[in-house]
């Protein structure tokens, strides 16, 4: 039972890495310690930041990227995966590196969707700018109309509810200020139609929860994880 080694590239950021790991633990069914999956984690807060990278204002992460997940191969895991959404612009290039399955959490999004979610249109996006330049969501979510913040909102509320000094997840400070910010734009994606809300980028969760909003929020992470636990 749960034989397989999972690999986890992380460190983008370190809090969303545990949050992920943490999540992984507590959605395995076990009855003792050794029912769960053995977890090799990479964590390094080194690599360069994938949105100044996407946004052409900073060096590319691929190369640590490949790194992580070299290190990960000489462990042995079975299977890897990334716990740091506008990351998976990169994931191609890292997959190619190694021998062993990178789990793409745009695609087990897409299916998750699909199975779930019947006869909804809009689809509201909370995430970097990094990620919403992209248009990943958009690529990957091709049979849905894929609707982001204004460009207003994802600048003063989502991007400084993720990255800034003073309130941002990133910085590790009391999430209030941020999670205020996160329901707004989500609020705004609502009213402009969105059947359904997702936590594009993995430091969001840990500011808001799907009871904060009128309409469901889905995690990806939380789609990978129901992935590797062979839930779905």
């Amino acid at each position: 039972m749960n034989n397989k080694v999972i690999g986890i590239i992380g460190g983008m950021g370190p809090e969303a890495t545990a949050n992920f790991y943490m999540n992984l633990i507590k959605a395995t069914k076990v009855n003792a310690d050794q029912d769960h999956f053995r977890v090799i984690i990479d964590s390094n807060s080194k690599i360069p930041d994938r949105t100044k990278a996407i946004l052409g204002r900073g060096e590319s992460p691929v190369n640590q990227m490949i790194d992580a997940a070299k290190n990960l191969e000489k462990t042995g895991v079975d299977i890897g995966c990334i716990p740091c959404i506008t990351a998976h612009y990169f994931i191609e290039d890292v997959s190619k590196a190694v021998n062993y399955p990178i789990l793409n959490a745009l695609k087990e999004l897409e299916k998750f969707i699909e199975l779930r979610f019947s006869n909804i249109k809009k689809i509201g996006i909370l995430a970097t700018s990094g990620t919403v330049n992209s248009e990943l969501f958009t690529k990957y979510l091709k049979d849905y109309h894929v609707i982001y913040p204004s460009k207003e909102i994802q600048q003063n509320k989502v991007m400084e509810a993720i990255y800034s000094d003073e309130i941002g997840i990133k910085s590790g400070k009391d999430f209030k200020e941020a999670k205020r910010l996160l329901i707004e734009a989500g609020e705004y994606l609502i009213s402009e139609g969105a059947d359904v809300l997702i936590a594009g980028c993995t430091e969001i969760v840990l500011a808001i929860k799907p009871e904060d909003f009128s309409k469901p929020l889905v995690d990806p992470m939380e789609v990978v994880i129901k992935k590797l636990i062979g839930e779905i």
